[in-house]
């Protein structure tokens, strides 16, 4: 989903823009991160602060100690525990075990036990999830990661930081609830063997007020006000059925942002469902860009198609 039409990006975590100087190429124009033609960003390797920090236990309940004289010399990643899965690459969805600690309080900043089972849903971004990117990536799922970042990676007044992650799953990339009845009125949506939606536009006129529908009945965590949720949709004109957005047009690679940093209408389509889900929302300008003047869709009602893949919690 393209920042211009529809989203304001947040980060997430700690050190969202971390690659953002070291993958060689330049950030793209939406949030997802088409998968690069080499195989990994920044591939770290390990060091002498990765190799000495100690883990003892897994996941959000393990034990993170940094020596207090640790050089934090640069980048560094060490794999404390070889996992047998797939590899992970940018642009996979990963159900992912982590803690964010400050290295000289041994504090901990962040973690994945605010999620289900401690665990939470990562979307391997290098605009917004650089931090996991250069933890997991090209290490096969399952791995136990040990990541050192030295402050000046992190922007100005951070700390050095380690990152303890653990990538558990690759998640489903389309919707996958059970199927719904269509709802009379709303527009007609066909899916492709890869789960693509084709969307008819009915005859007749729009309606005034924004109205969703549910295509696929999911069963997992429901949408929260302003969680951070991972998508794949496609947006049309009811005026003409033209495409103007779509996710499924960068390599079918999932966007990622803040329900709190959408159109309105986006956003109702999106609080209070289950991921999992798949819904149709139409929106008419005044939910969508009627208040932008001179906006390409400031007079248009937006039809959207959008799977509901992962959504994570706002840190309190």
């Amino acid at each position: 989903m393209r920042k211009r039409p529809l989203i304001v990006l947040s980060t997430v975590a700690v050190a969202t823009l971390l690659l953002a100087g070291c993958a060689g190429e330049s950030a793209p124009e939406s949030s997802a991160t088409p998968k690069p033609s080499s195989e990994c960003a920044l591939d770290a390797k390990a060091g002498d602060t990765s190799d000495a920090v100690v883990v003892e236990g897994e996941g959000a309940d393990a034990t993170v100690s940094v020596p207090a004289d640790a050089a934090f010399a640069g980048v560094e990643r060490t794999v404390v525990g070889e996992g047998d899965g797939d590899d992970v690459t940018v642009g996979d969805l990963v159900s992912v075990r982590y803690q964010i600690v400050d290295a000289a309080s041994g504090q901990v900043v962040d973690s994945s036990a605010r999620g289900e089972n401690g665990v939470l849903p990562v979307l391997m971004d290098t605009n917004q999830s650089s931090l996991f990117v250069a933890a997991l990536e090209c290490e096969p799922i399952g791995s136990q990661i040990v990541l050192a970042l030295p402050s000046d990676v992190l922007g100005e007044g951070a700390s050095n930081v380690v990152v303890y992650a653990e990538a558990l799953e690759q998640l489903p990339t389309v919707a996958t609830g059970d199927p719904v009845e269509p709802t009379a009125g709303m527009p007609e949506v066909e899916l492709d063997d890869d789960g693509a939606p084709t969307i008819t536009i009915p005859d007749g006129d729009a309606p005034a007020e924004t109205e969703v529908a549910l295509l696929k009945d999911g069963d997992g965590p429901v949408v929260g006000a302003g969680d951070l949720v991972v998508v794949q949709y496609r947006g049309v004109k009811w005026s003409d059925g033209e495409e103007f957005d779509s996710s499924w047009g960068r390599d079918a690679t999932p966007s990622q942002f803040p329900t709190s940093g959408v159109v309105t209408g986006f956003r109702l389509a999106l609080e209070g469902q289950k991921v999992g889900s798949q819904v149709v929302v139409v929106m008419p300008p005044k939910d969508g860009y009627g208040a932008q003047a001179g906006h390409e869709l400031e007079k248009e009602t937006l039809v959207f198609v959008v799977d509901i893949l992962a959504t994570t919690p706002v840190q309190q």
